[in-house]
């Protein structure tokens, strides 16, 4: 079976909750490389192998200038892969083991990350499968949205066939700005206080909502 194009698909980006008050501090997500260069607080949650592989080897075929850790990634769906080795905290090159709860999700609309994007002449594309990957394929036009596998993106359980396009990303240039954040979805009750305390000076403040559905 294959599952059309949502009509409004989301986007959504991991983070650490205690890297969410930067964030709001710079009012944009950054890419792994203006991370670096700016040495932003929090913590990281993603694979020391994979990012190095994603500032210095992986390029995008629609941007061929360009590495993939110079854009910031967003999946198709919550409850990703890369969320699920982190909840499983036993992976040697996964550096970080605090587990599934400290991490929200940032949800933003696909159609407005675009528009806002080509507005500002923002450079923006998305993958089939892990931009991580030493291989993977890009695109840059909407016109391709039917090429990611929609079934493997809403699926619960994704091994085997589904694997690789639920990792499917949404790549934005330099960073994503902070008031394209529709919804922060959380773990439980009790990272709520700290998302709160991370917004608590922020001009904008998307609901936050807790989504149990969108973890292991």
């Amino acid at each position: 079976m294959t599952l059309p194009v949502p009509a409004r698909p989301k986007i959504y980006h991991i983070v650490h909750v205690d890297r969410l008050a930067s964030i709001v501090a710079d009012k944009r997500i950054w890419c792994d490389a203006k991370v670096i260069e700016r040495a932003a607080a929090g913590t990281t949650i993603g694979m020391g192998d994979i990012k190095r592989r994603r500032l210095t080897e992986l390029r995008l075929e629609s941007h061929p200038k360009l590495f993939v850790g110079q854009f910031t990634p967003f999946y198709f769906c919550p409850r990703s892969v890369m969320l699920y080795l982190i909840y499983c905290a036993n992976h040697p090159n996964l550096a970080y083991k605090g587990g599934q709860e400290p991490i929200v999700h940032l949800e933003a609309d696909l159609h407005a990350a675009v528009n806002w994007a080509e507005e500002k002449g923002r450079k923006w594309a998305f993958t089939l499968s892990n931009a991580g990957a030493r291989y993977f394929e890009d695109r840059c036009s909407l016109e391709n949205l039917h090429e990611v596998n929609w079934e493997a993106v809403v699926a619960k359980w994704w091994r085997g066939a589904f694997e690789e396009g639920k990792q499917a990303e949404f790549l934005m240039q330099d960073s994503f700005p902070w008031h394209l954040i529709e919804r922060i979805g959380v773990h439980s009750a009790a990272v709520v206080p700290r998302v709160t305390a991370a917004m608590h000076a922020a001009a904008y403040r998307p609901v936050i909502e807790i989504k149990r559905d969108w973890y292991y």
